[in-house]
């Protein structure tokens, strides 16, 4: 007879497998990672966003910046509430990109501490609290337009390009896309010719530059929806929002609620499903068994005990469904002997007091059915 060997045998893959199934994905991963951090380090840290003065960006403004800044305008970016506060004064340009996250009445302090200001695209909402000369209109395409009014900056800057919302004031200036109230507050319909993209062309950078290069100080305010200082000042949505949209959602919660109470008075019967495994009984009894003794539900289990019992001696004893506790006991204690007493005490007796008990109760259980059957 032969013998086979049954040595040892490795079939978990070495070091020298695993490195060749994995070399071609961790040099395309360290590639990658490489090629990222070349990107970064090239490109310097640069900003991005809506007219930032450090973006370079087409709807960046750096060009401005820099322009500002070689003029001798020192530029100063802000970007909470609260540093605009204490660097805007009275020799300061102040340059607000996006007035409507502000609420009115800080812009209206932050206005009055300012020499000019210069408000980008501002809404109807913040116009009425800071502004009531003006009102505003239908937008224009951005285009290049002609001054077409007296205004000395607009006038010495000729066309440029500008547009957006329109505005009615005293004083407008490229079709409304420019108003002044007074001389130390300008309005733009928009934040083009602002921005890298439209700055050169035509007499843009001009304009630009007469209106935020007026002072030797300009703050270029960004605010941010972030801001804690602006986030107090927010309405809910609640208060944004029309009374009948409100007045709507309360209708249409309530007509949810009545459809579902008139959808569940017409359930159907319950619908019996097959398990998707069988079950053997015997596990069944036992996880139950587990379960009442993890919990402890000796009382509980005792009952299922005596009634089990009881429904199966009751078509031995002869006895309906609906029998009397004093018939069964009568009955059983008739046909094997024992005293009433002890019989009652059995099968509806008082709960055990502990799991030893619970043990015992099921074994004189099944004696008595057991003697039971025999006679």
């Amino acid at each position: 007879m032969s013998t086979v060997s049954t040595g040892s045998v490795s079939v978990s893959p070495d070091a020298r497998r695993i490195w060749r199934a994995a070399r071609v994905p961790v040099a395309i991963v360290l590639l990658l990672v490489a090629t990222a951090v070349a990107t970064v380090l090239l490109s310097g840290e640069r900003a991005s966003g809506d007219l930032e003065p450090t973006s370079y960006e087409p709807n960046g403004a750096h060009a401005l910046a820099t322009l500002l800044a070689e003029q001798g305008v020192r530029v100063q970016t802000v970007r909470t509430m609260a540093e605009a506060e204490k660097a805007t004064g009275e020799r300061v340009t102040l340059l607000v990109t996006a007035p409507d996250l502000v609420e009115p009445g800080r812009l209206a302090g932050l206005r009055n501490r300012a020499g000019s200001a210069v408000l980008v695209e501002p809404s109807q909402r913040v116009l009425d609290g800071l502004l009531p000369g003006l009102r505003a209109t239908s937008p224009v395409p951005v285009q290049a337009r002609p001054p077409g009014c007296a205004d000395p900056v607009a006038a010495a800057a000729g066309d440029a390009v500008l547009g957006g919302m329109r505005y009615q004031a005293p004083v407008t200036c490229y079709d409304g896309t420019l108003a002044k109230l007074g001389t130390d507050v300008t309005v733009l319909g928009s934040g083009a010719p602002l921005t890298n993209e439209q700055l050169a062309a035509q007499g843009t950078a001009a304009l630009a530059m007469r209106l935020l290069g007026a002072q030797a100080d300009l703050v270029w305010y960004l605010p941010s929806p972030s801001d804690p200082e602006l986030s107090r000042a927010q309405r809910p949505l609640t208060e944004l929002l029309p009374r009948g949209w409100i007045f709507g959602a309360i209708q249409l919660l309530v007509a949810v609620l009545v459809l579902a109470l008139w959808r569940a008075r017409r359930l159907g019967p319950v619908v019996a499903e097959p398990l998707p495994v069988v079950v053997r009984a015997a596990e069944t009894t036992e996880g139950r068994a587990r379960l009442y003794r993890r919990s402890g539900a000796v009382d509980h289990a005792a009952q299922v005990l005596r009634q089990a019992t009881i429904d199966r001696l009751l078509p031995s004893l002869g006895l309906g469904a609906g029998a009397e506790p004093a018939a069964v006991v009568d009955a059983v204690a008739a046909r094997t002997g024992h005293g009433h007493a002890a019989t009652g005490e059995l099968l509806y007796g008082p709960a055990p007091a502990d799991q030893a008990a619970l043990v015992r109760l099921a074994d004189a259980l099944d004696e008595l059915e057991n003697e039971v059957g025999r006679s």
